[in-house]
């Protein structure tokens, strides 16, 4: 099962439904436990039943061109008919046998009315007078399965001042759905959730956010409270084709992240080292392991470690990830003194042979294709890039590169082909009118932290420093005055090789 997420907002001003309104539910707004039987309705309409039933498609064409058909979401507008539909069309007296109880009808716009030709399409009216339909009344049964959400939740929920909005926005993670309530809609939590639940067949959860992600943990972790469903936080998720299972209640996971997870793993290339400093389950981690990509994987979370463990055994990436459990800071420094001191490690990968196709041309006598080599990767003694995706606080970890390859400079460029490692490292900043003042903001505290200056100049293309490759990406907006970014630049010479 899929991660999902909706809009970041946790609601949007009220949502007209997509319905007319003769076929919006009934209105209950004093409804406090959900009662789905209160939402059954029956809508009166019209219908053309059709005399032969080899000619439903053309009729139905011939009605959909002139824009007679009924055009309401979810509902089709070929239907068995109805007695009483029948009836409206026989002559005074005339029996309804049972052949004309198997034909089909075709529901007709809202507007239009069986027993008044005034409101009839001259397409209509030619297809009675060619005696190839006929038009009696229909009931359109509805009940609580046919509305949707929005549908439902604008027909319970109070219209006052306070919940002029409507609460749409969730995210959901295998088959938990992770609901983040403003105050006005907490006395109507447990209906908003059950009706979440129902109309959301892969979810069996609902949750709620009681209070800020790492309030009470430095894994990340929430307290929440459980509002609908099964007590179930052991989910199944899916990301780049990789899939991870873990207890949610326990790791930080998030699907809004996703585009930005492709969006960084899409810069590595095969064969180079990353390094992952807080890699939570390895959303960056095992997609880049699947790209031939030689990774460590670090968080200090031993359950989000555990679950790494699984995820790399399970997406068979054993040859390219491995997973540690340490502090961020220490495996900064240890991941680059550890790497320069191993043994140079081989990852083969045997070409994919179609047995199929060798064994048919065996067997035609044909001399078999040779069997292309293995490709074989030889790990990095340096690393490519280091991941920090820990927005609150991963600049603070910044001064564990100060000197990281102090005495090694004859490992790098311009001695080697070598170049040192770029850093990727997420952040949160205002959300000003002007960009470039969070990005100034930005720089400024990384700057502090590696001790060298750093401008929003030095991007490429800049005025400033073009070494450092400087790249600020606009992750996503958190709230209205709160942005995730990405700040990536190559790490300066001056800071990697100071002595410490």
């Amino acid at each position: 099962m899929s991660s999902q997420a909706t809009e970041p907002s946790t609601s949007k001003p009220s949502v007209e439904s997509e319905l007319p309104a003769m076929f919006r539910p009934p209105v209950n707004r004093a409804m406090r436990v959900l009662d789905r039987s209160f939402f059954r309705k029956t809508v009166p309409l019209s219908a053309a039943t059709v005399f032969e039933n080899t000619n439903i498609s053309r009729i139905r064409t011939e009605l959909l061109k002139s824009r007679d058909l009924l055009a309401v979401p979810r509902q089709t507008p070929v239907r068995d008919v109805q007695e009483k539909t029948v009836q409206a069309f026989k002559k005074p007296g005339e029996a309804i046998e049972k052949s004309d109880l198997l034909k089909k009808c075709l529901l007709l716009r809202e507007d239009i009315k069986y027993d008044d030709s005034t409101t009839w399409s001259p397409k209509i009216t030619e297809l009675v007078e060619n005696g190839k339909v006929g038009l009696g009344p229909y009931d359109l049964e509805l009940d609580y399965d046919y509305w949707n959400y929005v549908d439902i939740i604008s027909s319970i929920l109070p219209q006052d001042e306070e919940l002029k909005e409507t609460p749409v926005g969730f995210t959901q993670v295998g088959h938990v759905l992770h609901l983040n309530l403003r105050e006005q809609f907490l006395p109507y939590k447990h209906l908003i959730a059950q009706v979440l639940l129902d109309k959301n067949k892969n979810v069996r959860t609902v949750i709620r956010k009681t209070e800020d992600v790492g309030s009470h943990s430095e894994f990340r972790t929430f307290p929440f409270e459980l509002l609908a469903g099964d007590n179930d936080m052991n989910v199944i998720a899916h990301e780049q084709d990789c899939e991870f299972r873990f207890d949610y209640s326990r790791v930080y996971w998030n699907s809004r992240l996703d585009t930005e997870h492709r969006r960084l793993v899409e810069k590595f290339h095969e064969g180079e080292m990353v390094c992952d400093v807080m890699a939570g389950v390895g959303p960056f981690a095992i997609p880049a392991g699947r790209k031939r990509i030689f990774v460590w994987a670090n968080d200090l979370n031993p359950h989000g470690w555990e679950v790494m463990v699984d995820a790399i055994k399970r997406n068979k990436v054993q040859q390219f990830v491995t997973a540690f459990n340490l502090d961020g800071r220490e495996f900064i420094r240890r991941s680059a003194k550890e790497l320069l001191a191993s043994e140079p490690v081989v990852a083969t990968i045997e070409p994919k042979v179609r047995r199929s196709e060798r064994e048919k041309k065996a067997q035609d006598g044909a001399a078999a294709a040779p069997v292309p080599e293995p490709k074989r990767y030889v790990r990095p003694s340096t690393v490519d890039h280091y991941v920090m995706n820990l927005p609150a606080t991963a600049i603070e970890f910044l001064d564990a590169f100060v000197g990281l390859y102090a005495g090694h400079e004859s490992l790098f460029a311009p001695h080697t082909d070598r170049r040192l490692p770029m850093i990727h490292v997420y952040c949160f900043s205002g959300n000003s009118d002007n960009e470039l003042d969070d990005h100034t903001d930005v720089c400024k505290r990384i700057s502090e932290r590696i001790g060298f200056t750093v401008t929003p100049e030095d991007k490429v293309g800049g005025s400033g420093n073009q070494e450092l490759e400087l790249e600020i990406h606009n992750v996503r907006l958190v709230s209205p005055k709160k942005q995730m970014f990405c700040a990536s630049f190559r790490l300066p010479k001056e800071v990697a090789f100071k002595k410490v």
